[in-house]
């Protein structure tokens, strides 16, 4: 039964803000890259990008992170890289992100208790730190368009266990839109607008039309 004393014009304390979630990019690399089989490659790059931006245009933390980066898989993605110039790259050994002590600290020094979270591939990147992550109570969204597995089975199936185990799955955009949630921020509305030019395919263009026939302030 619904207490409509209690109903309001109120956002869900669910919902991912600025001042609650911390981004987390995991193996965006080049050998991790290579070895990605569960759809386009070049779709993930972008999504990832986006997503980045979608982080620093709202000041959301963002932590970094590669494996055996000299080693084997080489360097971070170099179009991730620009987006977080200063950022400290933590590079691990372990497949497991969250058994890193320097990544675990990263991630707690930002207070934040719901992890935005991407990386390759799905099936260990990504699986291993999320359910270590929920097992000690965070909240996790799983970026699905901005990580990858080494085939779609890989792929589909480590983000059914994630979801099972209670992460969330999210697409990039969706996060964007999220944490804009409203048009008339206008101090954030010209970053998101540009981030959705940039990277956001049909619903970009859409937007380049709208503001070419009703100007620059159209809503997305």
């Amino acid at each position: 039964m619904i207490d409509f004393t209690q109903v309001s014009a109120t956002a869900s304390p669910d919902l991912l803000t600025p001042d609650n979630a911390v981004v987390l990019f995991v193996d965006h690399q080049p050998q991790m890259f290579f070895g990605t089989g569960s759809g386009d490659r070049t779709a993930i790059i972008n999504a990832t990008v986006g997503l980045a931006k979608a982080a620093k245009a709202f000041d959301v933390p963002a932590v970094l992170t590669t494996v055996a980066a000299e080693s084997f898989s080489g360097p971070l993605l170099p179009q991730l890289g620009a987006v977080f110039p200063d950022a400290e790259i933590i590079d691990r050994t372990s497949m497991n992100a969250w058994e890193d002590p320097a990544l675990v600290e990263a991630v707690k020094a930002t207070g934040r208790e719901k992890v935005v979270i991407a990386g390759l591939w799905t099936e260990v990147c990504l699986v291993l730190p999320v359910l270590s992550m929920l097992d000690q109570g965070y909240e996790v969204y799983v970026v699905t368009d901005a990580s990858g597995g080494v085939s779609p089975q890989a792929h589909e199936h480590a983000i059914q266990r994630m979801t099972q185990a209670g992460a969330v799955p999210v697409t990039w955009v969706q996060v964007l839109l999220e944490l804009q949630r409203d048009w008339a921020r206008t101090e954030t509305y010209g970053a998101v607008m540009e981030i959705v030019k940039e990277h956001a395919g049909a619903y970009g263009l859409g937007v380049v039309y709208a503001q070419s026939v009703i100007g620059e302030h159209a809503a997305g």
